[in-house]
């Protein structure tokens, strides 16, 4: 059998069900292999789109994403897409094709040292140079993939060796077990959190894994300790939960850094360097019990004083079966503190002003979706609004990037997350500026027959770098931009186009669009003149919590 079958069997046998990618000449014969397989090639308009595709398969699965794309121009359009798992965790394979490696007579006609380029991208970056390594290559590459941290694997199968004749064979998969933690170090963490007088949980991005979410829950309710989560934590366990505060979306002066610079000690569960603290350490300052599956990157502002390293899901687990509850807590000002939360999320909801303000945005969205419901965010000013007021029901139900934090990667998540629970309501949310960046993809969307929501925020502007040259007094340069008849736009695709003429009509607009099923555009014009609010410590002082 020629190399490429066998690279396709080796993905068969790791239970690969998708590759997302666009067709070239140096990977015809894995094209040709990937038609007889039972693997279903999901053909896109540009590779970001495939990369974001994978990616987002990846962190939703946990297994590993594959995309495909050729040598040079395929190759390098991948580059933004390898960044975005990597720092996001999502596990994910690239695979590009190149010339010929034995004998090539285009000289160095769209050549590019891929491999070289995709290393410091990625957890592992190899080109194939025999057809007898493919087993133990794709093998591996999966097997670097998925173990913790997740991230980023590209393999470049050269056009001659993928024609090889071979006889190699498949390597059996076999599953991964993490280490548990160290039984001192767990005395130590539990010393710790007795000791403290306002201890606080903070669910990070290294927690968002399906087999964490129960134990975590079981943490929080036989130990009583409040807790806030990270962009990417978001929803690993209900925000609707009595002891939730909230989700740290701004650096420094909202609600829960009143909580922060209570505590005195910080329990921090799954920390990822991606996501800076939303606390700075200092010497004699709050103490930090780090619990993760590897140990903490120390610098200036993250140093714990403890470390519980191993599966996360068993170290909860044990902590909480060494702590119970204590009555030398004391939560009452965090208490306080989530009141005003849940006070503030409730402003503004219900507001007429047209164009829309987030808050009103936020508000109809979330009683559009059910609790299993997904919305994919692009990246934008309206992503830390919805951090801050969209309370999440259920993990990985609210798909943000707060890694790489690219534009342009929220309607294909949506669309991978749509693949994947047909039966679930889907909506990406995106800015004009991000949702132009990879809007090709919507044919993608109507030639898969999914159903989707796609709502384009409208201010025509780079709203997010507006909102940042205000808060340093800058003034608004070079952030203007025309944008298309976006409902046309959505109709030339074959999809179903909508924009929004008032407030009050973004709610059944919602639902009606949900009931036809397809793929809808809603044009949402969005009033942002609200930022200003969250620069400010107007919403700490108007609490009387200061």
């Amino acid at each position: 059998m020629k190399a490429s079958d066998l690279f396709v069997q080796a993905l068969e046998n790791e239970g690969v069900e998708y590759v997302f990618g666009l067709p070239g000449e140096e990977n015809l014969d894995f094209l040709d292999s990937l038609s007889r397989s039972k693997i279903e090639l999901i053909l896109v308009r540009h590779e970001q789109g495939a990369g974001f595709m994978a990616a987002t398969y990846g962190r939703l699965t946990g297994k590993v994403g594959v995309c495909l794309a050729t040598l040079g121009p395929g190759a390098t359009n991948l580059v933004t897409t390898a960044a975005y798992a990597q720092l996001g965790a999502m596990p994910m394979m690239m695979i590009t094709g190149q010339k010929p490696i034995r004998s090539s007579r285009q000289g160095r006609f769209q050549i590019v040292n891929v491999v070289e380029m995709m290393k410091p991208l990625t957890k592992s970056a190899r080109q194939i140079v025999d057809a007898s390594a493919i087993p133990a290559l794709v093998r591996e590459g999966f097997r670097i993939a998925t173990e913790e941290r997740p991230g980023a694997v590209h393999l470049e199968l050269p056009e001659d060796i993928a024609g090889e004749e071979t006889d190699e064979r498949v390597f059996e998969s076999h599953p991964a077990f993490l280490p548990d933690a160290d039984e001192d170090a767990l005395n130590q963490a539990v010393a710790l959190i007795r000791a403290s007088r306002h201890p606080l949980l903070l669910i990070g991005a290294g927690a968002n894994r399906k087999w964490i979410c129960g134990p975590l829950c079981d943490f929080i309710e036989e130990t009583g300790i409040p807790f806030f989560s990270t962009q990417m934590g978001k929803g690993v366990v209900d925000e609707r939960h009595p002891l939730c505060l909230g989700t740290a979306a701004l650096s420094s002066g909202d609600y829960l850094h009143l909580v922060l610079d209570r505590a005195d000690l910080v329990i921090n569960i799954g920390h990822d360097v991606v996501e800076k603290p939303p606390f700075f350490m200092e010497r004699g300052g709050k103490k930090v019990v780090h619990v993760n599956f590897t140990p903490a990157d120390t610098d200036a502002v993250y140093f714990p004083q403890a470390e519980v390293i191993g599966d996360i899901a068993t170290s909860v687990r044990r902590l909480a079966k060494k702590l119970g509850h204590s009555d030398g807590h004391d939560f009452s000002f965090f208490t306080k503190v989530r009141d005003a939360v849940h006070a503030h999320i409730g402003e503004g909801g219900d507001d007429p002003r047209f164009p829309v303000i987030p808050q009103r945005l936020v508000a109809d969205v979330r009683k559009a979706m059910p609790s299993d419901g997904i919305i994919a965010l692009d990246n934008g000013i309206y992503k830390i609004w919805f951090a801050r007021n969209y309370m999440a029901h259920e993990p990985n139900t609210v798909l943000l990037d707060n890694a790489l934090a690219t534009m342009g990667a929220g309607q294909a998540s949506a669309m991978m997350a749509a693949m994947l629970y047909p039966e679930r309501r889907v909506m990406a949310i995106c800015g004009d500026g991000g949702f132009m960046m990879n809007c090709q993809e919507m044919e993608t969307a109507v030639r898969l027959g999914l159903n989707l929501i796609i709502m384009v925020l409208r201010d025509d502007a780079y709203g997010m770098i507006r909102w940042k040259q205000n808060a340093h007094g800058l003034n608004p340069y070079s952030l203007q931009f025309g944008n298309p008849d976006f409902v046309a736009f959505a109709e030339s695709f074959g999809a179903k186009g909508h924009r929004l003429a008032a407030a009050d009509d973004l709610a059944p607009l919602l639902e009606a669009c949900f009931g036809e099923k397809g793929v809808h555009l809603v044009e949402v014009p969005v009033d942002y003149s609200e930022n200003e609010k969250v620069l400010t410590d107007e919403l700490r002082q108007k609490t009387g919590l200061l």
